[in-house]
């Protein structure tokens, strides 16, 4: 009689992720309250995205969905005793081993979004002859290494913006703001710079939203949901005056990374800055950010080596 069947894997650090190539160790515990001879133990590791949504087209619904296949191996735990591949345990509780090296190339980080979700898991199944098959779960979660060549991510980000404001007031409002490079990791410092001239007769008030979009595709069709991930807002601007900007942001440490090599499901991030303005249509600009795992290969201070020097070129 098969008391208790689990599967349990080693974490190989203290966020409990797996990256590219990395080895996953981990074991079946049985425990059996007799003599029990079992047909096949086998354990399957998986990765997958699948994505679902469901659009109303006048007085019907068309649901939308596609799948993507990474990998799905099976590895025999239980070596051969007997002629016909069985073997026999004895009371007591067992620990089998397995191994399974990661591929190196090609697997997107984990994600669970709004239509669709990116996913690892293992799973054991015990047969045994006229008896139930018994079968045990696990998840883990895989974080990808960045992808990006160096000038990517250490683009830096530029957007301006000028409106007039009428609607019982005058004047101009502009701004010009300035990101020192693309690529971010969580937790991370995030220095927005910059200047707003407020040439208007109102008083004006930046604010600063950090969001994600999750892109999902299937069937030629695009679902699209927006996140909002952090908000903050500057000093008020009187009537008539110019503010040089140096906002800090910091990135929350378990946002998902930027996903950009999953064909039916794309994780991205903007940082938004608005110009409040009553009674007028605030000008806003959208730069792109790349969020890149904690501590990946790349750190934030080999990423800012150059910084200093690009930004003098610019006299940011």
């Amino acid at each position: 009689m098969i008391r208790n069947f689990a599967i349990e894997y080693d974490a190989l650090n203290d966020r409990n992720t797996f990256s590219n190539g990395d080895t996953l160790l981990g074991r079946v515990i049985m425990e059996v309250s007799k003599e029990t001879k079992i047909k096949a133990l086998t354990v399957k590791v998986k990765g997958k995205a699948d994505v679902s949504w469901t659009e109303t087209q006048g007085e019907d619904s068309v649901t939308y969905w596609d799948k993507e296949k990474y990998f799905s191996q099976t590895l025999p735990v239980l070596p051969e005793d007997n002629t016909d591949g069985s073997i026999i345990l004895v009371a007591g509780r067992h620990a089998l081993p397995f191994a399974f090296q990661l591929p190196y190339q090609g697997l997107p980080s984990s994600f669970k979004g709004a239509h669709g979700k990116i996913h690892y898991r293992l799973s054991a199944k015990l047969s045994r002859s006229m008896r139930a098959t018994s079968k045990a779960e696990a998840k883990f979660t895989f974080v990808a290494r960045a992808d990006y060549d160096r000038s990517t991510l250490m683009a830096l980000q530029h957007g301006s913006k000028d409106k007039d404001v009428i609607f019982f007031a005058s004047g101009n409002i502009s701004m010009n703001i300035f990101l020192p490079k693309t690529g971010y990791q969580q937790g991370e410092r995030l220095v927005v710079n910059g200047e707003i001239v407020n040439s208007s007769t109102r008083k004006i008030v930046p604010k600063y939203i950090i969001y994600q979009k999750q892109s999902f595709f299937a069937g030629g069709q695009r679902a699209v949901h927006t996140t909002q991930i952090l908000k903050d807002k500057g000093e008020p601007l009187a009537s008539s005056t110019r503010q040089n900007l140096s906002k800090v942001l910091v990135l929350p440490t378990e946002i998902s990374t930027t996903i950009q090599n999953c064909r039916i499901l794309k994780v991205e991030y903007r940082l938004k800055v608005i110009l409040d303005v009553s009674f007028t249509k605030n000008p806003v600009i959208k730069l792109p950010l790349i969020i890149l795992p904690l501590h990946d290969g790349t750190s934030s201070n080999e990423l800012d080596a150059g910084l200093h020097k690009d930004l003098a070129k610019m006299n940011v």
